[in-house]
């Protein structure tokens, strides 16, 4: 399993620092895999869940489907557009600490910047309750293209059957309502994920 890894990572040019493995099984049975550092100290930890249940063909194919996000910059994209919302937050609440109508809209009538952090902290998900479809369109679009690279570089049948034996393990419907996956999910319907995959695969 460790030769077919390095052999992906040299094929698609991806340098690492190590591969390790999590101890996941004394707290889940979830599986998971992910990439953590910067620069050359990234470093690709799997889950030993996922290792115990995965063969080697759907490991590789799970790990491609990662280095699809990297290479397609999703990770750097998600950082940079994290701090820009924070600072976007930041700069609004700046703004209504100052306003007295800010505290009265919301039932306080005394202001200072601790309740004003509160307050703001309470009203927020409010904000993102809107831009969730938005984010999620998104989301799903780069779990497409992940998903591209993934059977460009190993096995698209492979990552098909992973996928299949995660959901199983982590015990996701199959069939979620369209209009809640649309709001909701970050990743695209299990069903239509996989035709994807399959059709790549033709």
């Amino acid at each position: 399993m460790k030769d077919r890894i390095e052999a992906l990572l040299a094929k698609t040019g991806f340098s690492s620092n190590g591969i390790f493995v999590m101890d996941g099984s004394s707290r889940s049975g979830h599986g998971n895999a992910y990439f953590t550092g910067l620069g050359k100290n990234k470093r690709i930890v799997f889950y030993d869940t996922l290792l115990e249940k995965l063969s080697v063909d759907e490991v590789e194919a799970v790990l491609a489907h990662e280095l699809g996000h990297f290479k397609h910059g999703h990770i750097k994209q998600r950082f940079i557009e994290g701090a820009l919302i924070s600072l976007a937050g930041l700069a609004l609440l700046g703004c209504l600490v100052q306003l007295p109508e800010f505290y009265v809209g919301l039932g306080m009538t005394t202001q200072s910047p601790a309740i004003a952090l509160l307050l703001f902290m309470t009203a927020v998900p409010t904000l993102f309750f809107w831009l969730s479809p938005l984010m999620a369109i998104k989301s799903r679009t780069h779990e497409f293209e992940a998903d591209t690279f993934a059977a460009q570089h190993a096995s698209a049948a492979s990552l098909v059957s992973a996928l299949l034996g995660m959901y199983r393990d982590n015990a996701s419907t199959l069939t979620p309502h369209p209009l809640y996956s649309a709001y909701h999910d970050s990743h695209p319907p299990a069903k239509i994920r996989i035709d994807h995959l399959k059709s790549l695969q033709s």
